[in-house]
């Protein structure tokens, strides 16, 4: 297991960048604001893989987010180690759920359900789809089993998708579990907007 990832905040900022050609970047800054992730997807992948470098440079991969199939509107992401044949646990969207209020269940291994990520309300949900998605920021709340013990709440800017995140209080959830669900809301959901 790696120890730098285990030892993860569990308070950063995730950022989806301004501008970038044939693909996504992401970054997550630590609550000091140094960078500790880097994350490219490469347009025009037929299955998701997303690799979570430790810096710009590529060259040492942290950890692996990959879609279990090509096609499924409930999508299964496994999260693991470089390497590893058994993923760690695994984020899977509610696709139908999903349509009124974004819903993911983290699982842990053996697809074992430990906690989840659910936006805020409904209220505020549909106003998102029917008006100006980038008016109304989401916010997801964060479970550790069937508690609320984090946060995921995008800022208000209309030009680059961030959210700050906060789940100091949910420490039965592996901390990969929750940098890969946050890289998931900037990658997938982020393609709503």
């Amino acid at each position: 297991m790696s120890t730098e990832l285990t030892t993860s905040p569990r308070k950063f900022v995730a950022k989806k960048a301004l501008f970038s050609f044939l693909g996504r970047v992401f970054r997550i800054y630590g609550p000091e604001g140094t960078l500790r992730y880097y994350i490219k997807r490469k347009a025009f992948r037929l299955k998701d893989e997303l690799n979570v470098y430790t810096d710009e440079s590529q060259s040492t991969v942290a950890l692996v987010i990959k879609a279990r199939s090509v096609f499924d509107f409930g999508a299964t992401f496994d999260v693991r180690e470089p390497g590893a044949s058994e993923p760690i646990g695994s984020c899977r969207r509610q696709g139908l759920k999903s349509i009124l209020r974004d819903e993911w269940t983290l699982m842990g291994p053996g697809d074992v359900v430990i906690g989840k990520m659910q936006e805020d309300s409904m209220l505020m949900a549909m106003l998102r789809r029917f008006f100006a998605h980038s008016l109304f920021p989401q916010t997801f709340g964060v479970y550790d089993g069937t508690e609320k013990k984090g946060m995921i709440a995008q800022r208000f800017n209309p030009f680059q998708l961030a959210f700050d995140v906060d789940c100091s209080q949910a420490s039965g959830l592996d901390p990969r579990l929750i940098i890969a669900g946050t890289i998931l809301l900037l990658s997938v959901e982020g393609r709503q907007e």
